[in-house]
């Protein structure tokens, strides 16, 4: 076997069960409150002489929708890295892609389809362009601000950002991070 048997390939990129999405409600002393978007699309572990890990993600990225109920529609695209999208596939480490294309095609309640396609390989993958198209499970919105440690506190302030009915608090996120997920049916 050479070290290109190694190389991770365009084909390898076969799509799996088990993405997701989820909201940030975030702040810094450097950052004034926002609430940014993230979509994870997994593909099926690349079989190698270990049984890698191999995933897409785009997050930080701000979608004007009025509620996590209404993404579909929108389409977002950057064209480098951090501006204001970060791309990255997961393969054994997290490897950048400037320029993101990101539609958001259809919602079905706490499922969305997402299609994504990155490219600029920044820190030489090998493979450019990653293109994903999966549906996404819902997992909650996160809110990381500080001082606001109370659920009740911090639902009113994800409310300053997107409406947030049909959300309730859960207990198990514990930490600084209050996690909010959808109400079950």
């Amino acid at each position: 076997m050479n070290a290109d048997d190694d190389r991770l390939r365009a084909e390898d990129f076969v799509p799996a069960a088990g993405g997701e999405w989820y909201g940030l409600l975030f702040a810094n002393p450097a950052l004034p409150p926002q609430l940014t978007w993230s979509f994870t699309f997994p593909f099926e572990d690349v079989a190698r002489a270990d049984d890698a890990l191999l995933s897409l993600t785009v997050e930080w990225l701000p979608v004007p929708a009025a509620g996590w109920r209404h993404l579909a529609g929108h389409r977002l695209t950057c064209a480098e890295f951090a501006e204001p999208a970060e791309a990255s596939v997961y393969h054994y480490l997290h490897h950048r892609f400037d320029a993101v294309d990101l539609h958001l095609v259809e919602q079905r309640e706490r499922m969305l389809r997402a299609v994504a396609t990155v490219s600029g390989d920044v820190d030489g993958l090998g493979v450019d362009p990653v293109h994903a198209d999966a549906w996404l499970t819902f997992a909650g919105i996160l809110v990381q601000l500080p001082g606001v440690t109370d659920p009740g506190v911090a639902l009113a302030r994800l409310g300053e950002f997107t409406d947030p009915s049909g959300l309730i608090f859960d207990p198990a996120g514990g930490g600084a991070t209050l996690r909010f997920t959808a109400r079950p049916d």
